[in-house]
This record gives structure tokens, C-alpha cells and sequence, in this order.
């Protein structure tokens, strides 16, 4: 059921809160073990809720009244474990709400429990949790995608009908679309990251998980805004498009190398924009390319800062038997899994008085340049569209290459390099028969834009 239907309908007093919810845990409870998409369920916290909210006054309930909503387990709910996935992090209970959490408590929301993910939002797979990976509900022999993988897979395999999930790289793109959901990733600064545990705080922004367009565009709508507490919060500016007719634009410079199902798939995609006599226009983004390398050095970099606090001194996983302090910090922060480690390492050195200059600051570079493509190509067109990923979801343990994981958010890091939103839907199969992902980008606080082209590209 659409979140949507489900607010509806517990509005109208058709059901109550409590008998979705309760249906809902039936659900994750049945379904969860396999999937492993659930660190924790909120069983009595959620039925508490819901009580509260069936006491309210019908039609007074809230735009997501009794709607079950799984957050990422990076997120803070205020007396709940929020652990990034991590050992470090195992037993740290949130000493606050997170913004976007507490908007969607406001309109009725019921938070039922926290996801998996890679651990601290590192990866492409959801095989570097350090509580084991999720498994895509498709097939339970590949993954579902990540970071945000535990997100995608509770929305796909039915367990909730909205989950949110964070964006580095990809983390709720790449997800979604190997799962057959849709992930939105939001302009940088629109959705606040208070609450949200920083991994790259240049490039990181929640976003919702969901079945269909309508719960989508409604859940970000809902969590959108300025926040005081997040100083990279922006006030979304009220655009009004006047033009009827979308143009959309064709990176072929960037999407020229396609093979296989995806190449198939995206060319089934714009001829079908093409029947609905939607223009298509080629555009140039001749820096695309580079965005895959220059995420990895500027985030990485960011990494190595925000995870410093890490020391298990302050909080976090504490060794017992220490020798002296230098001693302390090594066992201490053995606690991070292998993938962080390689992420900070390489952050750190790229930040190096040494090195900074041929990594880091070439990176910002470029990044400005892809900012610099996007607003000219957009200029043209009103939107956007390339894949989500090169492929479909790949079996677990079957990609051991860290390179080719890397490229795997090839047409998914530009968006937050240039800090401009990118909505992936579900378009094509691969020769797996698992789905595969269109993406469309749009400028800055153009998301309308993206439900639009997305609603012709659905037949609707």
C-alpha cells in the first residue's frame, strides 16, 4: 500500500494506526531475517506512537499519518542505537533527533526501526557492514546496492513503504535501482543534515527510498527546508516553470561507452520520450568523467576529518589493556572495518602537506569545472538523463576489485559534486532479469522537474 493511501486512510478513521503498524512488524519480522536489511526494529517505541496518533482527531493526523518509514542507521532518533554500522559505534545511543526525523514525526509518521548499511556510509555493496550485508530482495544471492542498501531493500521487499537513506556518491541512487525502487538524492543544502552522522559534509544529503513517484515527491516535500542548526541549510526557492514542453538533454559524451542491457535500456528510454514528443537535445558534460576520481579524494579527505572524533576516548568502541596512549588509539580504532580504514588512509594523504596540492586542491578544481558544466548544460535543457549504474546488481563477494566498486557510482557522483539533484527511477532488466536504473538530473531546486520527467517516462 502507498504510504499516501495508508495517510488517507488512517485520516478518514478507515483504519487505525495501530492495526498498519502492527502489520507492518508482522512483516519485518517475517521477512527480515533473510534479508538482514534491519538492525534494529522500534517495536514498542512504534506502537506507542501509533496509540498517540490514533488518539488524534481525524483528518488532523498529519500528511503521513501511520506510515511506517525505516530510517538509515546513520540518522539519530533520541534514545535509540545509531551505529553507522559499525563496531565503533555499536552500543552509542542518539542524544537527539535528527531534523528530518522530527518533520516526519510532526505529520504522523511512525518510525519502526534502522537500517543496514555499509559501515559509516562507505561503499557501493552493503557488504562492508560490520553486522553482515543486506541481500537484495530480488535475488538473495547479490547485493542491493550501497551505502544505503538497507533502506532500498526494506522498501522493495514490502516491509515499509518509505525508508530514507543518506547520498554521498550514489548511496540512495545506486540502491534504489537495484532494487526497482526510487531514491531521490535532493540539491545539496535543501534537506537539513542535522542528525545525520557526517561522511563527506560537502557532499552528503538525505533523501527518501520509496515504490512510486507520489510517496517520493511527498516525503521530500516533507523533510525540505531551512534549518537554523544545519549552516549548510539553504531556504528552497518557490520556482514556477512556465514552459509545457520538457527538453531533455543526452550527455553522449559521457554515456558513449554503454553496453549491453543498459546501452538497451537508455536508448529505449529516450526513444520513449521521443514517442511522447518530449525534445531531445544533446548536451556536453565533458567533465563527467573525472567526477568518479575527484569523489573519492574529496570525500575521502573529508572522511579523515570527520572520522578523527572517532578515538573511543570521548565515545565510540574502547580496547581494554592498553599499554600507554599511543597504544589506546591503534586497538581503539581497529574497530573500523577495512573499507573506512582504506578511506581515511587515502584521505589522509591526499590532505598531506606533501600531497595536497596535486590531490586535493586539482580536485576542487574539477569539481568546480563539473559545477561549471552542469549550469551551462542545464541552461539548455531542463533536464537530464543517463543510467544510474553501468550494470545491474552483482552477486555478494563477486566484485573484489576496489577499482571496479569505485566506478560502479560513475554516472551517480557527478550529482554531488555539483551539488545538483538526481532522481533515479526503475527502467530495463539486465541479463540477470534484475532491474536497472534510469537517472535524471535537474538544477539546483528544479526537483519538480524530476517527478515530471519521471511521470512521462512512467506512461503517466
Amino acid at each position: 500500500m502507498r504510504a499516501i493511501d495508508i495517510a488517507t486512510k488512517v485520516n478518514s478513521g478507515e483504519v487505525t494506526a495501530q492495526e498498519i503498524i502492527k502489520q507492518t512488524l508482522n512483516t519485518i519480522k517475517g521477512k527480515n531475517p533473510s534479508l538482514n536489511a534491519f538492525l534494529e526494529i522500534f517495536e514498542e517505541d512504534a506502537l506507542k506512537r501509533a496509540k498517540e496518533i490514533d488518539a488524534l482527531p481525524q483528518g488532523k493526523k498529519g500528511r503521513l499519518a501511520g506510515v511506517p518509514v525505516a530510517i538509515k542507521d546513520n540518522i539519530l532518533y533520541e534514545g535509540h542505537i545509531c551505529s553507522c554500522a559499525s563496531k565503533m559505534l555499536a552500543n552509542y545511543k542518539a542524544p537527539y533527533t535528527a531534523t528530518v526525523v522530527k518533520k516526519l514525526l510532526k505529520e504522523g509518521a511512525v518510525i519502526v526501526g534502522r537500517t543496514n548499511m555499509d559501515e559509516f556510509a562507505m561503499g557501493s555493496s552493503n557488504e562492508n557492514s560490520a553486522f553482515g550485508p543486506v541481500k537484495n530482495p530480488l535475488d538473495l544471492t547479490r547485493v542491493p546496492g550501497g551505502s544505503s542498501g538497507g533502506s532500498a531493500a526494506a522498501v522493495a521487499s514490502g516491509m515499509v513503504p518509505v525508508a530514507l537513506g543518506s547520498d554521498t556518491g550514489g548511496s540512495i541512487r545506486q540502491p534504489a535501482a537495484f532494487c526497482g525502487v526510487i531514491g531521490i538524492k535532493p540539491t545539496y543544502g535543501s534537506v537539513s543534515r542535522y542528525g545525520l552522522t557526517a561522511f563527506a559534509s560537502s557532499a552528503d544529503q538525505i533523501g527518501p527510498i520509496t515504490n512510486n513517484i507520489e510517496d517520493n515527491e511527498l516525503v521530500l516535500s516533507i523533510i525540505s527546508g531551512y534549518d537554523k542548526k544545519d549552516s549548510t541549510s539553504k531556504t528552497c526557492p518557490t520556482k514556477k516553470q512556465t514552459k509545457q514542453n520538457l527538453t531533455v538533454g543526452i550527455p553522449t559524451d559521457f554515456v558513449a561507452n554503454l553496453e549491453n542491457e543498459t546501452a538497451l535500456a537508455f536508448k529505449q528510454a529516450v526513444e520513449l520520450l521521443k514517442s511522447k514528443g518530449i525534445q531531445i537535445k544533446e548536451v556536453s558534460l565533458p567533465h563527467a568523467k573525472y567526477a568518479a576520481p575527484c569523489y573519492h579524494i574529496l570525500t575521502s579527505s573529508e572522511a579523515s576529518s570527520n572520522l578523527a572524533r572517532f578515538d573511543g576516548l570521548r565515545y565510540g568502541y574502547t580496547a581494554q589493556n592498553t599499554k600507554d596512549l599511543e597504544d589506546t588509539y591503534l586497538k581503539n580504532r581497529t574497530a573500523f572495518g577495512p573499507e573506512v580504514k582504506r578511506r581515511i588512509i587515502l584521505g589522509t594523504f591526499s590532505l598531506s602537506s606533501a600531497h595536497a596540492g596535486d590531490f586535493y586542491l586539482q580536485a576542487q578544481k574539477v569539481r568546480e569545472l563539473i559545477k561549471q558544466d552542469f549550469q551551462k548544460a542545464l541552461k539548455e535543457v531542463e533536464t537530464i538523463i543517463m543510467p544510474t549504474t553501468p550494470n545491474g546488481a552483482f552477486k555478494i563477494g563477486e566484485v573484489e576489485d576496489i577499482l571496479t566498486l569505485y566506478l560502479a557510482d560513475l554516472f551517480t557522483c557527478p550529482a554531488n559534486m555539483a551539488g545538483v539533484p538526481a532522481l533515479s527511477i526503475p527502467f530495463g532488466k539486465d541479463k540477470n532479469n534484475m532491474p536497472l536504473g534510469l537517472q535524471i538530473y535537474a538544477n539546483y531546486f528544479d526537483e519538480d522537474l524530476l517527478y515530471k520527467t519521471a511521470a512521462l517516462v512512467e506512461g503517466k
